[in-house]
């Protein structure tokens, strides 16, 4: 099959159309089975289900998003205040071990460690005399958010349709069949809750009640109620037990609405069953294409704002199964944008303005004790869920995780005081629908306190590229209170005066120099996100014209900071001391922060750092888990090496299993860890859109680091970057840029950085670019030179030569540039 498949693509070649319907659909030819991760995805930000399309006993796994274990609680440990002193000293005197066994014992939470996300339960539908079926087809249309299940059995057609509505806050079920009368099937609710209670009403309606886990010590007090209602033309409908039979049916529409008692992280007074029931009784009042119709129109709204064309091979009329099993052997350009697209349409279905933000699977969870609690890890996986948001045109969706990070800004206040004696607000590296904020797991994880400041930088990007300062001055405050915590947390490293953070680590990773212990002072990513928090409040500042002599105490704290260091192995240094092994494959390279998602490391301004930086990429090495993976397509955009990128791309779309001590991708494109992490499939996305367009480093950049694998032809529309600009099209051609069209939403100079020359097609102030880019939504904060070791032979890299132009645009205004000839 693969030397088929390679000889037909190369005979062939690439064919670039409009992005075609059958391009956007996952697509099988058999049952998900007993496999979760084979089930399609549909969700509504509140609502989410997973679709088996089994024929005989259909399965719709059930999850709202604030079914979660537990009750509103604090974690802080008290202390942490008395025993700091202690731990900073033998920190500094390189007793890590000792210090450990401290903050094990003092820092790290005595109470719980973050409570659950839990199903609801499942919809099981059971079907009589269908095992002989042929034809079968399953689908996941992700242009439109709506699943299709077909087969036939004898001379029947069967189909089911399901989506979860967004107007509507329901799943909606249509079952049919081609022939009347010939529908018949039994439904009912199942859960693996302890607290729960299934019956049938008066009304032929199935509920299912419950209450969440205790979980480590915390009552269960998320009260929750889902109603399933059905509409039968023809046949007949029957109560029997706790099920409800449905007999020689024409077609079945069925409604299921879940609601909970949860209001917000310190009130849970609702009432689960009036608002289930209110949520139900409004859709039966609507017909089933009405509300597709209008689930599909909100969906389109946020899903079409973006599109992306890289040209088809016949490899892709395979089914999506066998297209990931052939991937990283056979040209299928089209699979990458699905899978690109695939991630925009998980973090709509995931994350809407109103509800929870994705926590680390979405909103999608079939076990009632998931892996790591399917809650919020900030070190990391929280964060790379939205860095799709703002550059793929989904700002909206960045909501839900803006508000959390309101609200830990308030509990994270109390956390400050209570166990550093801190001004401000601050988190640890986890956090859950409570709220959490202290310290969970041990010490190797649990003593990173920079989940609050990496936390406070979305704020800021959603700033950038929004441009909106009645936003920026709702949320100065939070970000005021990050820097505040630095502020005060921060103390002189006795060995050179740097102000460092301590305690602290470089997630999750601990260098055999420290004793195999996590536990540093002043480790690069630590340093990298003070800085950060110092200098985005600074130029909130600016931008609100307040607090000048607050900014210039921050500027002083800044100056103070260590600088980055390049180590003996001409890597980017992990820690303040040299002990980095050039041999270490660790998933985390929490130090490459730096240059992605943050800008401090560049190739046009810090040469010798950006050298460094690849260095350390090479030396982890690629095959890790889905999500580090993710992430190194990002890294490797940013160093311009799209080749490279793109082979992380075919690493992380091969099943699991075939990586050998790496994750991969299930068979419905979930990403695999493993197990199941959502964060991968955003990271990938992210990391497309990098290699496509940045505008992060002082201009637009676009194309930065174009594969060969995709640079015969290709089309991308809808992009945002930063200062309002969003690229209403951009096509290249044989790797060169040959068109684009640029929209200005907020004025001001546009900088433009290109990979060959271009020319303006239509009247503007269109010149070579020198200086500084006078838009200061492009303004880059110098960082202090490097510190590189006497053993390092760094030198910097030959990057490809580029074009930098300066247009001044109104708001508006769209201007457009074609290949100069």
């Amino acid at each position: 099959m693969k030397t088929y498949l390679i000889a037909i693509v190369l005979f062939f070649g690439i064919s670039l159309s409009a992005q075609q319907t059958n391009d956007l659909k996952l697509w099988y030819k058999n049952p998900a089975g007993a496999v979760w991760e084979n089930a399609l995805p549909i969700g509504n930000g509140f609502q989410g289900a997973m679709v088996y399309g089994n024929v005989e006993k259909e399965i719709f796994q059930l999850n709202e998003a604030t079914v979660w274990s537990g009750s509103p609680n604090r974690n802080d440990n008290p202390d942490a205040k008395q025993a700091l002193g202690e731990i900073r000293n033998l920190i500094f005197q390189g007793e890590y071990k000792k210090a450990e066994k401290l903050i094990n014992e003092n820092i790290i939470t005595k109470k719980s460690h973050g409570q659950m996300f839990q199903p609801v339960g499942n919809l099981e539908l059971s079907f009589p005399d269908q095992q002989n079926f042929t034809d079968y087809y399953r689908e996941l249309d992700i242009e439109r958010a709506v699943t299709k299940t077909v087969y036939k059995v004898q001379d029947i057609i069967y189909t089911r349709e399901a989506f979860t509505s967004f107007p509507d806050r329901v799943l909606v079920i249509k079952l049919s069949a081609n022939k009347p009368g010939k529908l018949s099937f039994t439904t009912a609710f199942t859960s693996e809750h302890q607290k729960q209670e299934i019956s049938v009403n008066g009304n032929n309606e199935l509920s299912l009640s419950g209450t969440t886990s205790d979980h480590e010590g915390i009552e269960g007090k998320v009260k929750f109620n889902a109603l399933a209602k059905f509409k039968v033309n023809g046949g007949r409908i029957i109560a029997s037990g706790n099920s409800i039979k449905i007999e020689g049916a024409d077609s079945v529409l069925i409604y299921v609405s879940i609601a909970t008692n949860f209001i917000n992280y310190k009130d849970i007074s609702g009432n689960e069953k009036s608002l289930a029931k209110s949520f139900l009784d409004k859709a039966l009042d609507k017909g089933y294409d009405k509300m597709k119709k209008a689930h599909v129109a909100y969906y389109q709204k946020y899903f079409k704002r973006v599109k992306l064309e890289l040209g088809s091979t016949v490899a892709s009329q395979l089914p999506t199964d066998q297209r990931l099993a052939n991937f990283r052997n056979v040209s299928d350009p089209s699979f990458v944008t699905l899978y690109y697209q695939y991630g925009r349409y998980l973090l709509i279905s995931s994350s809407q303005p109103g509800g929870q933000p994705a926590n680390l699977q979405g909103i999608w969870n079939h076990s009632m004790n998931p892996a790591w609690d399917s809650k919020y890890t900030i070190n990391i996986n929280t964060e790379m869920n939205y860095w799709p948001a703002e550059k793929t045109n989904l700002s909206e969706m960045h909501e839900p995780l803006l508000k959390m990070i309101e609200e830990l800004a308030q509990t994270g206040k109390e956390t400050a005081n209570v166990m550093y004696g801190a001004r401000g607000w601050m988190a640890h590296h986890n956090t859950d629908i409570w709220r959490i904020n202290g310290a969970v797991d041990g010490a190797t994880w649990g003593v990173w306190n920079a989940g609050g400041g990496w936390l406070s930088q979305h704020l800021w990007e959603h700033y950038l590229y929004t441009g909106d300062k009645n936003y920026l001055k709702s949320v100065y405050e939070i970000l005021k209170g990050t820097a505040d915590f630095y502020a005060d947390f921060l103390v002189r490293d006795p060995t050179n005066g740097w102000l460092v953070v301590v305690p602290g680590n470089s997630p999750e990773n601990a260098p055999e120099a420290h004793q195999g212990s996590s536990v540093t002072a002043g480790s690069t990513m630590d340093n990298q996100i003070v800085f950060d928090v110092f200098s985005t409040v600074i130029k909130a500042s600016e931008a609100l014209g307040k607090d000048k002599q607050y900014a210039d105490s921050l500027r002083t704290l800044r100056n103070m900071l260590p600088p980055m260091q390049i180590g003996k192995y001409n890597q980017l240094q992990e820690w303040i001391d040299d002990v980095d092994n050039p041999k270490d494959n660790h998933r985390h390279i929490s130090h490459l922060y730096g240059l992605y998602p943050s800008n401090q490391i560049s190739a046009y301004r810090t040469p010798e750092l950006f050298a460094a930086a690849k260095n350390t990429l090479l030396q982890r090495g690629d095959i890790s888990t889905g999500w580090s993976m993710g992430w190194k397509v990002n890294w490797w955009a940013k160093m311009q090496d799209g080749n490279h990128a793109y082979s992380l791309i075919q690493n992380q779309l091969t099943p699991l299993g075939v990586n050998k001590d790496g994750g991969g991708t299930y068979n419905n494109l979930f990403d695999a860890h493993p197990p199941f992490q959502i964060d991968g499939n955003f990271g990938c996305t992210s990391g497309i859109t990098e290699m496509l367009m940045q505008s992060s480093d002082d201009a637009i950049h676009l194309l930065p680091a174009l594969p060969d694998s995709l640079k015969e032809v290709g089309t991308i529309s809808g992009l945002k970057a930063r200062g309002g600009f969003e690229i209403k099209e951009m096509k290249w051609k044989n790797g060169k840029l040959i068109a684009v069209s640029i929209q200005s939403n907020l004025g001001g100079n546009l900088r433009l950085r290109t990979p060959n020359q271009i020319m303006a097609k239509n009247k503007m102030s269109f010149k070579i670019a020198s200086g500084a880019n006078s838009n200061v939504f492009y303004e880059t904060n110098e960082v202090k030179k490097p510190v590189i070791t006497k053993e390092s032979t760094i030198k910097p890299l030959d990057i490809a030569p580029t074009y930098l132009y300066d247009i001044a645009t109104e708001k508006g205004k769209v201007y457009h540039f074609s290949i100069k000839e």
